[in-house]
């Protein structure tokens, strides 16, 4: 297995160290068990009065109809690895407020809270997740039959993490690239937006 620890400016716990989405997943259910550990790691995520909006679609490749339906919803770029995953998903986002029915602007950033703090608890259990743009959202909501005020936010893949060698050559390159990022004082500011913090140097 590929080695993709993330190489940090300043320490940060080994989880998020060990978080990354890879491409190539391994030919093993997960068991149900397990999945209900990482939805209920989800569901203690923090959100905006507490409305807990994230809901989860999820299709094993145990129920091939199912897994089937949802792998359509993606394109055909994800597809081409995502058939692996033995577990598929979308996470979905309830767009009003049950306290008076106005709007929630916040939906999608805790949806994507509850979607990192199932990533993580994966990654505490040598499991992973590669979070997707890359699907038809309308395409999911006729064929999950989703209801009007509510979103589907993105396509997860679901696994233990497989040998890159399994993968056409050219999702290899990508799936054995080092990981990179940013540099803090690119995205952490101060008085003015895009001056940089003095927290994080020049």
């Amino acid at each position: 297995m590929t080695d993709k620890l993330a190489k940090t400016q300043y320490p940060i716990h080994d989880l998020l160290k060990r978080r990354w989405s890879p491409l190539s997943f391994a030919n093993r259910p997960v068991p149900p068990d397990t999945l209900c550990t990482l939805f209920e790691a989800a569901n203690w995520t923090a959100s905006c009065f507490n409305e807990q909006p994230w809901h989860f679609i999820v299709a094993t490749q145990d129920n091939s109809a199912d897994f089937e339906r949802l792998l359509s919803c993606l394109v055909e770029a994800n597809q081409q690895w995502a058939k692996d995953a033995p577990v598929l998903m979308i996470s979905v986002a309830k767009l009003f407020f049950e306290r008076n029915g106005n709007e929630n602007r916040h939906a999608f950033h805790d949806v994507g809270g509850a979607a990192t703090s199932l990533a993580l608890q994966a990654t505490a259990m040598d499991l992973y997740i590669h979070q997707m743009a890359g699907f038809d959202a309308e395409k999911a909501r006729k064929v999950f039959n989703i209801p009007q005020g509510y979103d589907a936010v993105a396509a997860i893949a679901l696994g233990y993490l497989a040998d890159p060698q399994q993968l056409p050559e050219n999702l290899q390159q990508r799936e054995l690239a080092p990981r990179s990022r940013k540099p803090l004082k690119q995205f952490v500011f101060s008085s003015n937006w895009g001056q940089t913090s003095p927290l994080v140097g020049s």
